[in-house]
């Protein structure tokens, strides 16, 4: 079944992970799909499995920092396909990360410049693009830490993300009348680059596995298919949502 058919979605940190998971997935359902992320090599390899498999997919490497870069992406999908209808504004990093006292004011700003920034600057020029087709879907990935569970040594990281959650509210408010529909997605433990450079022990695997009830990490094709139902019209009544994805980690005590 064609989930997205006729639309067009961008999806931001797509060279791995969640983002790779995610294009595949929304191209697979019918979507053409505008890649970003900082790798230009992996956006190619993608582009070429996707239109393989029979899909669409144009890319853009860039630095999602960049509000010339945001601004790009949209031109893109509009000058390659017409409207935007779906943003998946992904793209994300741990920071630096550590005791707070010891973290560097450059580290803390170019964490909150990664995750909750771009978060603000995708919005800020896909918002109206979509407003002009009659509305759409702005997804943001967030996280459990910072909302549901807390880590030592990760205020920067959970700072930006809990911060992408006020986000999404305001927006959802404000653009809900013109049927922008906002929402984040927060994942638990997922098995990407990010996870395995943070765990890199088994102990530490094993740790993270028990805090969720299901014993054991999401995989991110998981994660991308909760953003499918996000993007999708089966989410119609569905905005300013922080929806967990977490694997039964925010009620698991044992």
């Amino acid at each position: 079944m064609d989930r997205l058919s006729g639309k067009v979605a961008i999806v931001t940190g797509a060279s791995a992970g969640i983002g790779r998971a995610a294009a595949k997935l929304f191209a697979a359902e019918g979507a053409k799909v505008v890649l970003a992320a900082r790798r230009e090599a992996e956006l190619e390899a993608l582009v070429a499995e996707i239109t393989e498999a029979g899909g669409t997919a144009v890319s853009l490497a860039g630095d999602v920092q960049s509000e010339a870069y945001s601004k790009a992406l949209v031109e893109l999908a509009v000058s390659r396909f017409g409207r935007l209808d779906i943003a998946f504004n992904n793209a994300g990093t741990l920071g630096e990360m550590g005791p707070t006292s010891g973290v560097s004011e450059a580290g803390w700003t170019s964490t909150l410049a990664t995750n909750l920034t771009s978060a603000f600057l995708g919005a800020k020029h896909q918002i109206p693009e979509m407003v002009k087709h009659g509305g759409g879907s702005v997804i943001f990935t967030s996280t459990f830490v910072g909302y549901s569970f807390a880590f030592p040594g990760t205020a920067a990281y959970a700072a930006s993300k809990s911060g992408v959650i006020g986000l999404t509210q305001a927006l959802a408010a404000e653009y809900g009348p013109q049927n922008v529909r906002v929402n984040a997605i927060l994942p638990g433990a997922v098995d990407t680059e990010m996870y395995r450079d943070m765990n890199d022990t088994a102990e530490s695997q094993a740790f993270i596995t028990g805090l969720h009830a299901l014993k054991r990490v999401a995989k991110p094709e998981e994660i991308a298919r909760s953003a499918l139902y996000l993007a999708s019209d089966d989410s119609s009544f569905v905005t300013g949502t922080a929806s967990l994805v977490d694997g039964g980690a925010s009620i698991t005590r044992a």
